[in-house]
């Protein structure tokens, strides 16, 4: 086995690379669920239940705050944009939170068999978990 050691420079190359992928993913991440949240905040509840579906089994109330939830945690992977100190662990919560929102949202339409929305989930697991464990490690 041999071991390969690498040069300050080639370090600081690939932390920057990494960090420039994370960003990428926060952005796409934080765009998706703002979008999602606003749609549920303004959008009526018919034209929800046209594009969903589960809204006409959930009361108005419970997508409403689903979609403040959202913008809220959208907003939370965002923060270290303002401060990294206190923004760090919002990040962290608001990302842990998306994943276990995401995590339920695709065993619900799993459960449901509509394939499309548990593979949005699904895509956004993908997208959401190599940032909270990306960036749990400074």
């Amino acid at each position: 086995m041999t071991t390969t050691t690498l040069s300050p420079i080639q370090s600081r190359s690939r932390a920057a690379y990494r960090n420039v992928a994370l960003w990428t993913l926060q952005g796409w991440i934080a765009m998706f669920f703002i979008a999602a949240g606003y749609a549920k905040l303004t959008e009526p509840m018919t034209n929800l239940i046209n594009l969903m579906g589960w809204p006409a089994v959930a009361p108005e109330n419970m997508v409403r705050g689903l979609g403040v939830v959202e913008v809220v945690l959208a907003l939370g992977v965002l923060s270290p944009l303002i401060s990294w100190r206190v923004g760090r662990p919002l990040l962290l919560t608001a990302a842990a939170g998306l994943t276990v929102m995401e995590a339920t949202m695709l065993t619900v339409h799993a459960l449901n068999q509509d394939i499309g929305l548990a593979v949005v989930n699904a895509v956004l697991l993908a997208l959401t978990i190599p940032v909270l464990l990306g960036r749990r490690k400074a």
